[in-house]
């Protein structure tokens, strides 16, 4: 969850003690009309100018804490709640929509490294369709949830490789497609960001894997096609070819062999 500063009425002062904000204090003149009032400081520090509604924070207004954050925008019954924009001490900013002091809607929250979130949000968490972004370039736009991203997104690199595809918990998991920069591409399962499960992978000179892989390797039955004709279709341990396999020659000429860490053993129609 994001750092936001809730505006509950029980804060904490710089020594972590519980202060209640002397609400007791604030004049109360009307509590049926919005009023214009001077600036009221808390015993906690922290200064509110804007508009009341009786004795509580309503209307537009703006709230500095001893500490130096601070927001400025809507109010309700003394809380956030409206449009609004929110600093915070170490330099990040979240202007956007407020519900119940939270950042809850559309909103747009910058970092102080230069990465940003522009989106939707719930309950102070990044949930539904956003965009983020970050210096050296890299963006992500699709889906989130509880702050994490969730569902199906793109994600780009700054190298120029690229992802499409289902994502959880923050990583590439289910269905996709990955793109290097140097054009090799992978489609198919993923897990944990690994590629597992079946899949294609194409290299740029024509070569060409399809099968099974097992944490970014290839693990099971699979079809491996080089450029030139030529192909293994067997199984694989590690990456590499091992146990049973039929070679393919360039001419079409299938030979059943054995391998064991991608070195074939013997023909299987070899004598003895």
């Amino acid at each position: 969850m994001l750092p936001f500063f809730h505006f509950c009425n029980m804060c904490t002062d710089i020594d972590g003690e519980v202060v209640t904000l002397d609400n007791s204090a604030i004049p109360i003149s009307n509590k049926t009309q919005l009023e214009e009032r001077p600036p009221h400081t808390f015993v906690n520090g922290s200064t509110y100018t804007g508009q009341w509604l009786g004795d509580e924070r309503h209307g537009r207004g703006r709230q500095v804490w001893a500490d130096g954050a601070s927001y400025d925008g809507d109010w309700k019954h003394d809380k956030a709640d409206g449009k609004g924009k929110f600093v915070h001490v170490d330099g990040d900013v979240y202007e956007g929509d407020w519900t119940n002091d939270k950042a809850h809607g559309l909103g747009t929250y910058h970092h102080s490294d230069g990465s940003k979130y522009v989106g939707s949000w719930v309950d102070d968490k990044q949930h539904g369709e956003g965009m983020e972004e970050w210096p050296d370039g890299a963006k992500y736009t699709g889906n989130y949830h509880n702050g994490r991203k969730n569902g199906k997104g793109h994600f780009s690199w700054s190298d120029g490789s690229s992802y499409s595809g289902e994502f959880f918990d923050n990583d590439i998991h289910g269905q996709g497609l990955y793109t290097w920069g140097d054009g090799r591409k992978f489609t198919g399962a993923w897990a944990n960001n690994r590629m597992h499960g079946k899949g294609l992978f194409t290299w740029t000179d024509g070569r060409s894997y399809e099968g099974e892989y097992k944490n970014d390797q290839k693990d099971g039955y699979g079809v491996f096609k080089w450029s030139d004709g030529r192909a293994y279709e067997g199984e694989w341990s590690a990456g590499k070819q091992h146990g049973k396999g039929t070679y393919v020659s360039q001419s079409g000429e299938r030979k059943k062999g054995e391998w064991a860490a991608g070195k074939r053993l013997k023909w299987l129609t070899d004598a003895p």
